[in-house]
């Protein structure tokens, strides 16, 4: 059976002052980034400044569409590629919370019995909510990676190595996708990434590196940290259907580290 395997590197945007401040975004507040944010984002561009890209999708929020366009300058893959624009990769809505400080929120969920990014306040979006959002992108994404790719790069399963449990990485900005040719950034939100993380793992059973933390697994990602998953999917009839994924790292920052 012919398949299609592609990177998708996946990156929170760089910090705002609302992330300085401690204050909770979501959806109402769009504001840009910071100064130490378009550091980040510089460093992050450099970072990945020569990973090939072959596609670019990107919250239409500010803070993320700003951090996207510093890491596609840094890189000559990205000239000639098209920045999608999607609202379905917009952050969680935090209802009547955006504005307010996190610690209020988290109180909030205490008080509730609930745990924060789980919970969800009074007008905000449930974790159901947003990992359907991410469902549709995702199948809107598999499908224009399919149309753009799949009969020229596809190969028979039959002649690709079987996938090892580990990944082997070396903390190489191109680990997992030095031989792919196919690669998808995503740049969006924290809280959003948190559900997706754990949509891969729980519900597609997203294959992790040994040694991998739970606890880590499902946290928070840093400002422009970095999650790398390697995609495969076949074409049933008209459509592609996704087949495997395996993640390659998670939360990587070690670019913003290193930028001092």
């Amino acid at each position: 059976m012919k398949t299609l395997t592609f990177g998708l590197t996946l990156v929170r945007h760089g910090e705002t002052q609302y992330n300085k401040d401690g204050l909770l975004q979501g959806q109402a507040i769009d504001a840009p980034l910071s100064e130490a944010g378009l550091q980040q984002a510089e460093a992050a561009g450099r970072y990945l400044a020569h990973v090939k890209f072959t596609n670019v999708f990107v919250s239409n929020m500010l803070r993320a569409k700003q951090t996207t366009e510093t890491i596609m300058k840094h890189n000559s893959s990205c000239s000639a590629l098209e920045m999608v624009c999607d609202p379905l990769l917009i952050e969680k809505s935090f209802g009547i919370a955006e504005g307010r400080r996190l610690q209020d929120v988290k109180d909030m969920a205490e008080a509730a019995g609930q745990t924060f990014p789980g919970f969800t306040p009074p007008g905000g979006e449930t974790q159901e909510q947003v990992k359907m959002r991410f469902k549709e992108f995702l199948e809107k994404m598999l499908q224009q990676i399919g149309a753009e790719h799949f009969s020229e790069r596809g190969q028979d399963d039959s002649s690709l190595p079987a996938p090892s449990q580990a990944t082997p990485t070396e903390g190489k900005a191109d680990d997992g996708v030095k031989d792919i040719p196919v690669h998808a950034l995503v740049v969006t939100h924290g809280a959003y990434m948190c559900v997706v993380v754990r949509y891969f793992v729980e519900e597609l059973h997203c294959r992790l590196p040994l040694g991998s933390d739970q606890a880590h697994v499902f946290s928070l990602s840093p400002n422009t940290g970095l999650c790398r998953f390697i995609i495969t999917v076949r074409k049933q009839d008209d459509e592609f259907i996704l087949s495997g994924i395996r993640c390659v790292f998670i939360h990587r920052g070690d670019h913003v580290k290193r930028r001092s």
